[in-house]
C-alpha cells in the first residue's frame, strides 16, 4: 500500500470554484481507468473554504506511478497551479488500517 496526503490552497473562491471541476473531471476518470488506486478522496476543509486536502492510497508503487503516467493526470498536474497558491505533500508509509488490505 502507498499513499499521499495533499494540502491545496487555492487562490480565491473563482479558482476554488474551478479548481474543483478540474478535479471532478479527473477524479471520474480515475475512478474508471485505475484499478490500482484503491482510495482517491477530495476533502473541503471545515472552515477554510479555499483548501483542499487529498487522500490517496494505491495497491503499490507502481500502481501510482502508473496513476501519475495517465494523461488526465498530467493535465490536472499540469492546470492545477493557475488556481493555486500552495500544494503540500506528505507520502505515507502505510501500517494497518479499516477498510483497505492490511498489507504493506
Amino acid at each position: 500500500m502507498y499513499g499521499l496526503m495533499v494540502r491545496f490552497t487555492c487562490k480565491d473562491e473563482d479558482a476554488a470554484a474551478s479548481f474543483d471541476e478540474l478535479v471532478a473531471r479527473t477524479g471520474e476518470q480515475i475512478r474508471t481507468n485505475e484499478p490500482g488506486t484503491v482510495v482517491y478522496t477530495v476533502h473541503r476543509v471545515d472552515g477554510r473554504p479555499l483548501e483542499r486536502i487529498f487522500y490517496e492510497l494505491y495497491r503499490d508503487v507502481t500502481a501510482f506511478e502508473e496513476h501519475e503516467a495517465q494523461h488526465y493526470v498530467r493535465e490536472f498536474l499540469a492546470t492545477r497551479e493557475r488556481f493555486l497558491v500552495s500544494t503540500q505533500v506528505d507520502r505515507l508509509d502505510f501500517v494497518s488500517g479499516k477498510g483497505v488490505p492490511d498489507e504493506h
